[in-house]
């Protein structure tokens, strides 16, 4: 006795030991079913234990208990995992399948055929091997789903032919759990496993509900029927059998519950959020509407940063994958447990507003932002509309006050423009063009054509700072001739309605010599006297 049970003290602390390894190498995304999965083998290892020694009461009890942890963590590794999007169809499959076990053991096998098995560790083991082999179903190549359908076979195999033929071969197959068990957890494929995943709820159909409903009636059911034979010989199964089947349908109308009310959540988030959005008027209203949408759509504790990047340059935005343009992309974060979603804030038809686009960046805890995905891709989406709406509300505002400038001062002889920040004119007088020798400038012209080579970098760096100023300088006109002004700029590019430099300029041209307004042309490779002096005035000019 004690060398048999010494045997299952390593094996139990082996396969425990195994999956604790496993999980701190590993780190997968959720940890609670690998946990359940080593409490189950230790109650299993107590059990032998208890069995080696024949003490047969308490080795029941924990077998029953293995059993429920075991149902416990296979529960967890199909909920909300990579594998398995919705675990509805599963439940109800295995809620039918349980109760046609009983059915099968009361009226047909009976328990004076097998006396010697347990029908609650067989139909028990069968739920074991139907999930597993569910999970090897969704993911074939996934090492350690195949080593947990092993090991719950093993014990299947176990329990029909160990208490029917007592060998040491026939014991070899609860060997098999204890080694297959432990080993699932150290392949590195067991991250998938509990890898998140969004969702994907199954249509409500009435077939599924009227099998669930079945399943759920028939334990009571089998119970009257022996009931009313005079003898109830199967009480313990059925009893088991039934409350299996109540936990699977508490399961399946948990889960209902909670996709309804997340489904829920997220409509009246994103409805608010919508709202918000609509009304604001400005970038900062923006950022403020979408940070607090974010604490309706994801749990507060979950996320660790937000961020509305509005005005991102390509090399300031985060990477996207090769490929297609994706609605959003994931990645890594400090933390293994969380990670980075960047959604991208750009509406393909509206790129002309925005061509810089941008990106709503969160990061958090992986789970959340997985059951999220959905809804802060439709939130990204309405932030980047909210922010087109107010680049091309200030866009028209500023053209309409470019036209109410232009029909005002249309007869002025001011020379005057407004350029954007890149320097590109936008608005020009009439008397600017007159002075230029040009009915109309091009559409992209900038100031840095108009004004002469010599004096092109000083105005640049001159514009280039803040605030305002005057400099000297020549203009170019269409002949080569040259028109010198006095270039005085005030900076607005902070106001909100002209987000720009308005430029006004005074002719200054009859101050200086008129041999200045050509350029010597004749003779190049004759430099004469006066060519000098003229480089003299044009240095000393101003």
């Amino acid at each position: 006795m004690f060398w048999g049970a010494l045997e299952w003290i390593l094996l139990g602390a082996g396969g425990v030991g195994a999956i604790i390894f496993g999980v701190r190498r590993h780190r997968p995304a959720r940890k609670a079913p690998w946990w359940l999965l080593a409490a189950s083998l230790a109650a299993l290892c107590a059990g032998d234990v208890c069995y080696s020694y024949r003490v047969m009461g308490l080795a029941d009890i924990f077998y029953l208990l293995m059993f429920g942890l075991t149902a416990l963590c296979l529960l967890q590794f199909t909920r909300g995992g990579a594998l398995l999007g919705d675990r509805a169809r599963l439940i109800d499959l295995l809620a039918a399948g349980c109760t046609t076990l009983l059915v099968v053991w009361v009226f047909v096998i009976g328990s004076d055929r097998l006396h010697t098995v347990s029908a609650t560790d067989v139909i028990g083991d069968l739920l074991l091997v139907a999930v597993a082999g569910r999970l090897v179903a969704a993911d074939r190549r996934n090492v350690a789903a195949w080593l947990l359908l092993t090991g719950a076979a093993g014990m299947l195999i176990g329990d029909t032919v160990y208490p029917v033929i007592t060998n040491g071969l026939t014991e070899s197959a609860f060997v098999v759990l204890y080694v297959c068990w432990g080993l699932s957890a150290l392949h590195p494929s067991m991250v998938r496993l509990t890898e998140p995943a969004p969702g994907r709820p199954s249509p409500w159909k009435f077939r599924w509900s009227l099998l669930l409903a079945l399943a759920a009636c028939t334990p009571p059911t089998v119970l009257l029927i022996e009931a009313l034979r005079g003898d109830v010989q199967d009480g313990v199964v059925i009893a088991i059998t039934g409350a299996v089947t109540l936990l699977l349908t508490i399961t399946r109308l948990g889960d209902a519950i909670r996709q309804h009310s997340q489904a829920l959540s997220r409509e009246q988030g994103l409805r608010a959020a919508t709202a918000a959005l609509v009304a604001t008027a400005d970038r900062p209203a923006v950022d403020a509407a979408v940070r607090a949408a974010v604490t309706r759509l994801l749990p507060p504790a979950s996320v660790r940063r937000v961020s509305l990047a509005d005005e991102l340059s390509p090399a300031e935005s985060p990477p996207a994958p090769a490929g297609p343009t994706a609605r959003s992309w994931w990645l890594s974060a400090a933390d293994p447990d969380d990670r980075t979603l960047v959604c991208p804030l750009r509406l393909e038809p509206l790129d002309v507003a925005r061509p810089s686009g941008g990106a709503l960046i969160i990061t958090g805890r992986r789970e959340d932002l997985v059951a999220g995905h959905d809804a802060l891709e439709v939130l990204a989406g309405q932030a980047a509309l909210a922010l087109d709406r107010i680049t091309l509300v200030e866009a028209v505002g500023r053209r309409d006050s470019d036209l109410y400038l232009r029909a005002v001062i249309h007869n002025t002889a001011e020379l005057m423009a407004v350029i954007d920040a890149d320097q590109r004119i936008r608005y020009s007088s009439p008397a600017l063009r007159d002075a230029l020798g040009q009915t109309e400038l091009p559409p992209l012209a900038t100031l840095d054509e108009l004004v002469h080579p010599d004096d092109r970098a000083r105005v640049r760096n001159a514009l280039r700072s803040h605030g305002d100023g005057t400099v000297h300088c020549a203009l170019q006109r269409a002949d080569q001739s040259q028109v010198l002004v006095e270039l005085t700029y005030r900076d607005l590019r902070e106001d909100r309605l002209v987000q720009g430099l308005v430029v006004t300029m005074r002719d200054i041209t009859r101050n200086h010599d008129p041999a200045e307004l050509h350029p010597y042309t004749e003779h190049p490779a004759e430099m004469p006297a006066w060519v000098n002096r003229r480089s003299a005035q044009q240095r000393f000019r101003y």
